[in-house]
């Protein structure tokens, strides 16, 4: 395989020496029968057969399956004698791998990665087969997904959408970390056999007792986007060694000049955010190349804002890392599952009906254990991530069921993290802050008296300005929610949006807001940039100046 794109380390903070990427051209089919698999095809893993840059461009029907195949041989002197393990960064949803013939398992929803270990099975050349079956069952986290796309929906990604890799092992080796930082160090929990050796960049030297470690760096520097910090150090175990980072930092809510603040590093903050939904006119999922995606962050960044709402969608864990490098606080959105209905979960709402019990909504046990599975285990994927900072557990009352339930059970799961129970409306009664979403309607804010107390009052999505560029778009419609004709119009709207109404809510307690949107995506035209990244929309200096506006409010 020549073609290898993705072809970067797949998780920076956790990295080894060992990796052999086995993304490229793989034989291909589509049936209806899982247990006669058809290969008459190729595609270009780790692209869904439904983009360009798959090299398909297909459509996936309920009730058909995808058959992958590949052959690989592993590199001499790659097998250390202990596991190998199969990495898998996310195929969506169903899937089950085989090699050599023999099943390893299955492996259910789309968004989070699995391994198993081939050590047993492997051959000198060895025959990998992936069975996938999506049918779109909405029991499962679909996000933005929907064969009739159009408008806020957007075309399906159908089986394996990151990258396939392996990975050799020593006969004893660190299984994971998890970091627990503050301002004066971080606590390392490592899931190991012996103890480990944790050596700083620095020099400094610690070792773990009963796996554990807190390191204390000599020089302490917090992380925050002016000054994005990392610590990077090695641990270190018999033959086994793993590059890593941390950085110190903490996100807080308090009582700050008479009403509830964020407060990043223990002072107050106001995170200026997009949203970022993580879709590309070619790979859809994934851009072509790595480089595409790094470079939206950077882009972020140059247009003055400091975050990032990543919107329905788990990322590879490259775009964190990126985060974490240049400085982008992340605000992650759990998967939404189930039903959406646009009379009850947007109509309603936008009309004033912004409150619901949401004990007996979407009663289908299935989908909420499904549900609260995959939360859990995107919060425990996510944990060591620097830059996260914030979850949104249900958007828009979108599968939204027993929300205080669920915020306790995310809280108790990562308790460092803000949560933002409810993302727009139906607000209950527990949650880290008052979220708010305002789009046809002046900025302002009455505080909901659901909650037992003032809440740190955050407007998590707002804007939808459409500006279309002609032969930058997905097709001849054109989403959005206040129509410009131009590049001047589009950012005088802005800086007056952000003067007028955004700015005078500081005074009264707001502490973040999330515009809608990054980039266009497919119908929805109202980005900062269009879908295929070639055009920014607005102007940067003026962009650039509303951030420091905002800063300035901030002292």
């Amino acid at each position: 395989m020549t073609n290898k794109p993705w072809n970067i380390y797949p998780r920076p903070q956790f990295s080894r020496d060992s990796f052999l990427c086995l993304n490229g051209e793989w034989e291909f089919g589509v049936g209806t029968d899982a247990t006669k698999p058809e290969y008459d095809k190729r595609i270009l893993v780790p692209f869904a057969p439904e983009s360009r840059a798959g090299g398909l461009g297909i459509t996936i029907k309920k009730g058909e399956f995808l058959f992958y195949r590949t052959k690989f041989s592993l590199p001499e002197n790659f097998h250390q004698g202990g596991d190998v393990l199969l990495h898998f960064g996310a195929v969506d949803q169903i899937a089950t791998v085989s090699i050599n013939g023999t099943v390893l398992g299955t492996h259910e929803g789309g968004y989070l990665p699995f391994s198993f270990n081939i050590a047993p099975y492997l051959k000198e050349e060895n025959t990998l087969c992936v069975t996938v079956q999506d049918d779109l069952d909405h029991a499962y986290p679909w996000g933005k997904q929907k064969v009739a796309r159009g408008g806020m929906w957007y075309t399906p990604v159908s089986g394996i959408w990151q990258t396939v890799w392996c990975e050799a092992l020593p006969a004893s080796y660190i299984r994971s970390v998890k970091m627990k930082p503050s301002l004066v160090g971080v606590e390392l929990v490592f899931d190991a056999p012996e103890e480990v050796e944790v050596v700083l960049e620095s020099g400094e030297s610690y070792t773990t007792v009963g796996g554990r470690v807190f390191v204390a760096p000599k020089e302490i520097h917090l992380w925050k986007p002016e000054t994005p910090y990392l610590y990077t150090f090695t641990a270190k175990m018999g033959e086994d060694v793993v590059k890593s980072y941390f950085a110190l930092r903490e996100i807080r809510s308090e009582m700050i000049g008479g009403f509830p603040r964020l407060t990043l590093n223990g002072k107050p903050y106001f995170f200026h955010a997009l949203l970022d939904q993580g879709y590309f006119d070619d790979g859809i999922f994934l851009p072509e190349n790595h480089e595409r995606m790094e470079e939206d962050i950077r882009l972020a960044k140059s247009l003055g804002f400091n975050t990032l709402r990543k919107h329905i969608k788990i990322e590879p864990l490259n775009f964190y890392h990126w985060c974490d490098k240049y400085g982008i606080v992340v605000f992650q959105d759990a998967v939404n599952n189930s039903d959406y209905s646009f009379f009850f979960d947007t109509a309603l709402p936008t009309i004033g009906q912004l409150s619901k019990n949401d004990t007996k909504l979407h009663k289908s046990e299935r989908a909420r254990r499904i549900f609260r599975t995959h939360t859990l285990d995107m919060i425990q994927h996510l944990y060591n991530v620097p830059s996260l900072l914030y979850y949104t557990i249900f958007n828009e009352g979108w599968g939204q069921f027993s929300s205080d339930e669920m915020y306790r059970i995310c809280k108790e799961a990562d308790g460092t993290r803000i949560y933002d129970a409810t993302s727009g409306w139906f607000l209950r009664h527990e949650s880290d802050v008052d979220s708010r979403h305002i789009y046809f309607k002046k900025l302002k804010h009455k505080r909901y008296k659901g909650y037992k107390q003032a809440l740190p009052f955050v407007i998590s999505e707002f804007g939808g300005y459409s500006l279309r560029i002609d032969n930058h778009t997905f097709g001849k419609d054109n989403y959005g929610y206040k129509l410009f004709e131009n590049k001047e119009s589009l950012t005088e709207a802005l800086l007056q949006l952000y003067r007028d109404e955004v700015l005078p809510l500081i005074d009264e307690g707001l502490c973040a807001t999330v515009l809608t949107q990054f980039s266009d995506v497919e119908d929805e035209t109202n980005g900062m940039v269009t879908y295929d990244r070639a055009v920014v929309k607005v102007d940067m200096g003026v962009m650039q100046k509303i951030a420091t506006l905002l800063k300035e409010k901030m002292k």
